[in-house]
This record gives C-alpha cells, sequence and structure tokens, in this order.
C-alpha cells in the first residue's frame, strides 16, 4: 500500500497556516475597528478643546446659558445643560411609550399568537426597523404634530412629539431582542408552571419575564441607545427653539438637533462647542455600552 503520510502531514501544516492567515484577517479587522473608535474619540476631542480651554469645563458642561455670538464667539455663552436635559427626557420619554409596547407584543409574538401571525407581525416589525428615521420624522411632521396642535392648542412641536416619534423607533429593537430573550428560556419553566395550575397570563407575568429580565433589560437599554442618537426624525418635530423648557408642548432642542441646525454657521469656538455636543453624546452612548455589558454580565454570574 502506498505511503501516504507525507501527503497527510502537508494537508495538516497546509491548514494550520489557512488557519494563522485567517486568525491574522481577523485581528486585523477587529484592530481597525477598534482603531476607527479611538480616531473619533481623539478627533472630537481635539476639536472641542479649545472652547472647554477657552470658556471652561463648568461654563460648557454645567451651564444652561445658550447664547451664541457669531461676530465674537468668546463673547457668547455655550453651555450644553439645557441641549442635554431636553435629549435625557425625550430619550426617556420614548423608551416609557415604546418600551411596554414593545415588550407586550414580543410577549404576544412569542406566548399568545397563532404560529402564522406571529411570524407576519415579526416580519412587519422588521419592515418597520427598516424605514429610514427621516420618513418616520416626515409623517411625525405632517400628521402628528398638526394634531398635537389642535389637541393642546399650541404649536404641535415639543418634546412630547419627539416622544412619539422615538417611541415608533425604538418599538422595533426592543420588540425583536425581547423575543428572543424570551425564546432562549427553558421549555420547562413554561411547562412546570402550567403544570401547577397557573393559567397563561400568571405564567407570563410571574414566571417567564422575571425569569427573561436580563434580556429584556439589555433590549430596553440598547433601544435607548437607538434613541438617544437620533437626529433628523427629532428635528422634524422638536422645533429647534434655543429656549430650555420643562413643558412637553413648547418648542426645544437636543443635543443632536442642536449640532445638525448650528454646524452650517458656526466657527471658531461656536463650532468647538458643537462638538463639544457631540462629546456629550458620545460619552452618553459609552455608559449605555458599559451598562450593557454589566447587565451581561450579571445574568451570566446569576446562572
Amino acid at each position: 500500500m502506498p505511503d501516504n503520510s507525507d501527503s497527510k502531514t502537508g494537508a495538516r501544516f497546509g491548514a494550520a497556516a489557512r488557519e494563522r492567515y485567517v486568525k491574522v484577517i481577523l485581528f486585523i479587522c477587529a484592530a481597525f475597528s477598534i482603531f476607527a473608535v479611538l480616531l473619533i474619540l481623539l478627533y472630537i476631542v481635539k476639536e472641542s478643546s479649545s472652547s472647554i480651554r477657552t470658556m471652561g469645563f463648568q461654563n460648557i458642561f454645567l451651564s444652561s446659558k445658550w447664547n451664541p455670538n457669531v461676530t465674537d464667539p468668546t463673547a457668547g455663552s455655550y453651555g450644553l445643560l439645557g441641549f442635554l436635559s431636553a435629549t435625557i427626557i425625550t430619550t426617556v420619554g420614548g423608551l416609557l411609550i415604546g418600551g411596554p409596547l414593545a415588550v407586550g407584543t414580543a410577549v404576544f409574538i412569542d406566548q399568545v399568537a397563532p404560529l402564522r401571525v406571529g411570524a407576519a407581525m415579526s416580519r412587519s416589525i422588521e419592515l418597520l426597523a427598516g424605514v429610514p428615521s427621516v420618513v418616520i420624522g416626515w409623517f411625525g411632521l405632517t400628521l402628528l404634530v398638526p394634531f398635537i396642535a389642535r389637541v393642546t392648542g399650541t404649536s404641535g412641536f415639543g418634546m412630547f412629539a419627539a416622544m412619539l416619534v422615538l417611541a415608533v423607533m425604538v418599538i422595533p429593537t426592543v420588540t425583536t431582542l425581547s423575543v428572543e430573550a424570551l425564546r432562549a428560556l427553558p421549555r420547562e419553566l413554561k411547562e412546570g408552571s402550567l403544570a401547577l395550575g397557573a393559567t397563561r397570563w400568571q405564567t407570563v407575568r410571574r414566571t417567564l419575564l422575571p425569569a427573561a429580565r436580563r434580556g429584556v433589560l439589555v433590549a430596553v437599554i440598547l433601544g435607548m441607545g437607538r434613541a438617544i442618537g437620533e437626529t433628523m426624525a427629532v428635528q422634524m418635530v422638536l422645533g429647534n427653539a434655543r429656549q430650555i423648557t420643562w413643558s412637553l408642548f413648547q418648542p426645544t432642542s437636543t443635543l443632536t438637533s442642536s449640532i445638525v441646525t448650528n454646524m452650517g454657521e458656526s466657527s471658531g469656538i461656536f463650532r468647538s462647542a458643537l462638538y463639544a455636543q457631540g462629546l456629550m453624546l458620545l460619552l452618553l452612548s459609552m455608559m449605555l455600552i458599559l451598562a450593557v455589558r454589566f447587565v451581561g454580565r450579571t445574568r451570566k454570574a446569576k446562572r
């Protein structure tokens, strides 16, 4: 019989070499992603540093006075606390409206709806996720804002309209991830609860949702990440007024809408202050990512 040991050894070495090449390529891709994030962070820090040095950290990040001066930028006020508060209020409000709807939809798809109906709803949610944000903002501007104006007697622009728009935008993310969290639960949980005499609603409320709460929480946090960085849809219904207001029906601005509105006419310290707003958004996004990581580690530790 012919000796095939040399050919087998050569095949093993060839497979090992290909594996090393694949590892090197994957490492380069991962390193490029990390490098890109660091480059963006360094660029934003560099561009925002001049406004922080000139106006002071307190006047930028701890002040709510916003009064840019185009002719003499150093004489203006560039506090972003008001925009930050509007960003947080609209984001949290959108989640308070859209989060329960999304979780309820996920429960219906996974536990209540027939198989075909659940599949059809899942496809519809996926289609909603693919709708461009500017289209949702346009519907909000042409339909939602006039309706709010008729009901409340105001202009219709404001944080309430932005909350409703953001609620629509976070529903696909939260629903899809919540469905996956429910489907990842052991089948024995549901069967054991029903065997003990619990109704389907009691099983969902007292067994399945508590068991999947970590996954649902991650879904809500990721939905918040989608909402907090939204720009065009929010800008179209918010009114973009340079004022701080606690009323849900008065025009105001968020960090994203302020950047988009003012970037074209800005220069010098004014432009640097807008980069400081971008830095604040980036820090908020990083905080959300850390929150997701913390929730994921807590979930694994409890297992």
